[in-house]
């Protein structure tokens, strides 16, 4: 394999970092819509759950026209999900803007903003491909802004498809900037062409991947951190106890701790297969580049660990004794050994994959 020979287009790469920091700044409107969309939320909703553990939750009324051309007031049944433990029904929550129109004002601009947000960060990934003519992840920058562009991308799909995940906006745009943060002010690497290790088509089956499952469980590692602030919270009103109220405010609006559950599980297992065809890929790369499948290279040995991390979470949740917070730690844990395969083992350790830089 040889490197190509195709100069780098510095126009191009100088509109690629432009796109990047204007993402940033509507990243930023979208953080203080979010913001705004909790604070302005109703929080006359707090105390459904504090019913629903105590017996005396109400659904809301829903008025129906009957064939007459009246209309009559019913009931309408709550959708409780059974937590991972079987320990606990309890009713979802409203979502951030608590049911009201001024949070769910707030919430569509913040949405709104982060579509467009993506839709900047993702003309600035193309950008930077365009301006060397190949795949935009040859190093820690471009994987970090593709990496974010494709976890925002995951969300807006999701929202797409008419789920309740509105709730994530908020830590989502957070960690975004939080990225793209590191990726411009430590990360930054001019724009150029590959070392000839790299110059394969492996680069586009095999990081792709593995940019695209890190940003799954990303969603899925959000969703199990406010699983276990959910879960003390209605651990702590069904003990009879109470919480402060900002915190009921909070938490009251997100899904039950179990539907927080069976989503970051779902998510995780969904990915796990494409993580073990990401190492599979990683490997014949290897054997092309280097002339063997397998060298416990710092790199392979930490996706290793990562791959049994989340394989032990995912047995853990078919086990009786390690369902609810004992499997929420292990994928916590999961997702920290991905992180510190791609910014620890970069950054720190030595190893053939160290030739991309950052």
């Amino acid at each position: 394999m040889t490197p190509l020979a195709v100069a780098a287009n510095e126009n191009l790469a100088e509109i690629s970092n432009y796109l990047i920091y204007s993402s940033m700044a509507v990243y930023t409107l979208a953080f203080l819509a979010h913001i705004a969309e909790w604070v302005f939320g109703s929080r006359s909703k707090v105390g459904r759950t504090a019913a629903a553990l105590t017996g005396g939750a109400k659904a809301p009324a829903v008025q129906v026209r009957t064939k007459g051309g009246g209309t009559a007031v019913l009931d309408r049944p709550q959708v409780v999900t059974r937590a991972a433990a079987g320990s606990r029904d309890v009713p979802d929550g409203p979502g951030a803007g608590g049911d009201t129109e001024q949070g769910d004002m707030y919430g569509r601009i913040a949405v709104s903003l982060t579509a467009l947000a993506f839709l900047i960060e993702a003309a600035g990934v193309v950008t930077r491909a365009l301006s060397v003519q190949r795949a935009p992840w040859g190093n820690m920058y471009e994987f970090s802004i593709t990496f974010s562009t494709v976890a925002v991308g995951a969300y807006l799909v999701l929202l797409a498809a008419k789920k309740n995940v509105r709730w994530l906006g908020l830590i989502l745009v957070t960690t975004v900037l939080l990225d793209l943060g590191i990726a411009t002010k430590w990360l930054y690497t001019d724009s150029d062409q590959l070392v000839p290790a790299l110059d394969s088509y492996w680069l586009w089956i095999h990081v792709s991947t593995a940019i695209f499952c890190g940003a799954v469980f990303y969603i899925g590692a959000a969703g199990t951190v406010l699983y276990l602030f959910r879960d003390s919270y209605e651990a702590r009103l069904a003990g009879g106890g109470t919480a402060g109220r900002f915190a009921s405010s909070v938490l009251e609006r997100l899904p039950s701790a179990a539907s927080l559950d069976k989503f970051a599980y779902r998510i995780n297992a969904a990915v796990f297969p494409l993580w073990t065809f990401t190492i599979i890929a990683g490997a014949i790369w290897a054997n092309d580049a280097w002339g063997r499948f397998w060298g416990w290279d710092p790199k392979e040995v930490w996706s290793f660990v990562t791959w049994v991390a989340y394989a032990c979470y995912l047995h853990a949740r078919a086990t009786a004794g390690w369902k609810g917070r004992k499997a929420a730690y292990l994928a916590l844990f999961a997702f920290a050994c991905w992180i510190w395969n791609y910014y620890g083992v970069n950054i720190l350790l030595n190893g053939k994959h160290s030739y991309a830089g950052v």
